[in-house]
């Protein structure tokens, strides 16, 4: 039995989507440990694309199970448009095949509300939410007063525990000048979804263990990226959960010493969305350049990212911190076609050399990349199908990864269909 991690290394939109549905062949099981419908994966099977939030990747595997874990948190009413959306696209959904954590909290009709209000409030301070209701959500997580998918299978705690969420978050909305909730209203919206997710709602700790005690394969899937976590992201523009490797023993119920690996997702270049320093960023006509080749637009927002030189500190400081096994490294082939590229090999940070990722946003923002520079390749490299197909000026630039980082790299992306994946070493 294997169980390994998938999770981003960078500031997510790294293309994990693509890599939980390829790795997802080797599991039984796709466990999702953080997060919520903020997040966007793309899945290409054949001539048809997925667009994923909230169900894991291997939801597209027919003989696989899927668990949304404790450690996310759960928008029924994405939940079931995701679902239906699926099933339109022949993709079969049934509670034999997910399965949502018991302990799971509820992002609710107040949560979003808020959401919206605070971000708009902030004006030019704004961070940047998806205005789903995530923040708020964990918020209540973290004062005890959250609402989780067990209380939906007890209608007269669901009730009581609504109606005081409703009573006191009313009377933030309208401090925000928005409108209150009525209680009746959203009630019946939830008698309906309960209805149709009561079946899906268990215990999922005691199922990944006892797929474990049965040698399942089990695959951890996270959201985002090492960057967006909430500890060791670029604060405050994160995400609201842990999203390295260490996220998963809480938000999926399981001990440490069940992981025996963790893959890092990572592009070939750099991108992220949102506010905040960024040290490689291309703010020019390479920039754009990149953007258009890789279609680097959020899956969830729409919103253009940002694009920049591929960053080795970034990922020296996520292999450090999730202990990353190895790394799976995506969209070689969107660089075809550039003369000369660069990579970051260090930060200038006050006169020293670091090689690490700063806490302070006002530290990032004074660092001095150290680049060096590398001869790019042809768009040959999205035909290949082996690692003796890829061109040389390829192979240099990635072995230069995992010699700065220490991590091998086991998996090559040249394209976004699952047949232009390939792998090189184990996890």
């Amino acid at each position: 039995m294997s169980a390994f991690i998938v999770l981003g290394a960078q500031w997510g939109d790294e293309g994990k989507g693509k890599m939980t549905d390829y790795l997802a062949e080797d599991a039984d099981v796709v466990v999702r440990f953080q997060g919520g419908n903020n997040a966007g994966h793309t899945v290409e099977v054949g001539e048809k694309q997925y667009k994923l939030h909230l169900i894991p990747s291997g939801i597209l595997h027919d003989e696989k199970l899927n668990i949304i874990g404790n450690g996310v948190v759960v928008d029924p009413k994405a939940l079931l448009e995701e679902m239906k959306y699926l099933e339109d696209l022949g993709v079969k959904i049934t509670p034999d095949k997910l399965k949502i954590s018991d302990r799971a909290h509820l992002i609710m009709p107040y949560h979003r509300i808020l959401d919206g209000l605070k971000e708009s409030a902030r004006g030019l301070n704004d961070i940047g939410t998806t205005k789903k209701g995530i923040g708020p959500c964990y918020t209540d997580k973290a004062e005890r007063c959250g609402i989780r998918t067990c209380d939906l299978l007890h209608l007269d705690i669901f009730k009581e525990r609504l109606a005081l969420n409703i009573e006191d978050k009313n009377k933030l909305i309208q401090m925000y000048g928005g409108e209150a909730l009525d209680f009746n209203e959203v009630y019946e919206e939830f008698l309906g979804y309960i209805e149709q997710l009561k079946d899906y709602i268990a215990d999922t700790s005691v199922i990944i263990y006892d797929k474990k005690l049965e040698n399942k394969n089990i695959l951890f899937e996270g959201a985002q990226g090492t960057l967006l976590d909430i500890d060791y992201g670029s604060y405050p523009f994160v995400t609201s959960s842990n999203t390295i490797g260490g996220g998963v023993c809480p938000g999926a119920g399981v001990g440490p010493t069940m992981i025996d690996s963790a893959v890092g997702i990572a592009k070939a270049y750099t991108t992220r969305v949102g506010k905040g320093p960024f040290p490689t960023e291309l703010d020019n006509e390479m920039g754009e350049l990149i953007r258009e080749k890789g279609f680097e637009y959020g899956v969830t927002t729409g919103r253009a990212r940002r694009c920049g030189w591929l960053d080795l500190v970034i990922l020296k400081s996520a292999a450090r911190i999730s202990g990353l096994t190895s790394f799976a490294v995506t969209k070689i082939d969107t660089l075809a076609g550039i003369e000369k590229l660069r990579i970051c090999v260090g930060y200038k940070l006050n006169g020293k050399v670091i090689d690490y990722f700063p806490a302070s946003l006002e530290d990032v923002a004074i660092c001095e990349p150290i680049y060096e520079e590398y001869d790019g390749w042809d768009d040959s490299i999205a035909a290949a199908r082996s690692y003796d197909e890829i061109p040389e000026n390829a192979k240099i630039y990635m072995k230069r990864i995992e010699e700065f980082t220490g991590v091998k790299i086991s998996i090559i992306s040249v394209g976004p269909k699952r047949d232009q994946t390939m792998r090189i070493t184990d996890l």
